[in-house]
């Protein structure tokens, strides 16, 4: 859709966002990206090709600007750029948090707003991003922002009334997921394993366990009873999660996570 696309931020998601870009088959000549380190922009003019220059910059070169910057410093970012930015340009907000009418209050009306959720997982290619769109976002520049998302994992198109939900569920659950595959880890030590070892087990169980529920189709309950013989193994240790109420503080802890997303937009 534009010749030029920004990436505002260059940190862990911002580089990720780069190279699944430039593995996607847009051009480095096409990119730009904004960074104020010195050192940093010489790393990544080096390794990616792309053109690294100051953000008001890259928001007047660009059509579409991503930013992907930490929730606190948008305000800031955007009120640096906002000189810089027209009508029908396209932002692509991948902040936590951030709604698109506290974008669109700090930039000139007929800019374009795309609010994304990622997830780490997009540094392997196995990212989950949800997009919403702003009050002025026509079809053919949300499915281009689907587009840059879609360079580093899937894509789905949500409301943005569902995006701290989102936030709960798949921006912060990578952290769920590596705090049971570290308990489970100090479990196997505990039972005598070696840590290499019980490393071994659990990570290829979660990557396992995770290829099935993609490619089989089948609901995660099916799942889990076809493993659940009764007065087995597995029942012994599914009743003790049970009594420790696993399952409530799971939707304790992603109540506490979407409360914080809205918080942060507020």
């Amino acid at each position: 859709m534009s010749e030029q696309t920004a990436v505002i931020g260059a940190g862990v998601m911002g580089e990720t966002l780069i190279s699944g870009l430039v593995r996607s088959g847009h051009a480095p000549s096409s990119l730009l990206v904004g960074e104020r380190r010195a050192e940093r922009a010489a790393e990544l003019e080096e390794r990616y090709g792309v053109r690294v220059v100051d953000n008001l910059t890259a928001a007047r070169e660009a059509q579409t600007v991503a930013l992907v910057i930490k929730p606190q410093d948008m305000g800031a970012v955007l009120d640096e750029i906002a000189p810089a930015l027209r009508p029908g340009q396209l932002l692509v907000s991948l902040a936590a948090g951030i709604t698109t009418a506290f974008v669109e209050s700090h930039v000139p009306e007929g800019v374009a707003v795309v609010r994304v959720m990622p997830n780490t997982p997009a540094l392997v290619d196995e990212g989950m991003a949800a997009v919403s769109e702003g009050s002025s976002v026509t079809e053919e520049q949300l499915a281009y922002a689907e587009s840059l998302m879609s360079s580093v994992g899937k894509v789905l198109r949500i409301p943005e009334k569902q995006q701290d939900a989102v936030t709960a569920i798949s921006g912060s659950g990578p952290a769920y997921l590596f705090y049971v595959v570290e308990s489970m880890i100090e479990a196997g030590v505990h039972l005598g394993l070696p840590r290499a070892t019980s490393t071994d087990l659990v990570v290829q169980t979660l990557v396992g366990s995770g290829a099935m529920l993609r490619e089989t189709g089948t609901h995660p309950t099916v799942l889990r009873e076809q493993v659940t013989s009764p007065a087995g193994t597995t029942a012994a240790a599914l009743r003790e999660l049970e009594v420790h109420g696993v399952r409530a503080a799971f939707l304790a802890a992603m109540e506490a996570a979407r409360d914080r997303s809205a918080a942060l937009g507020s």
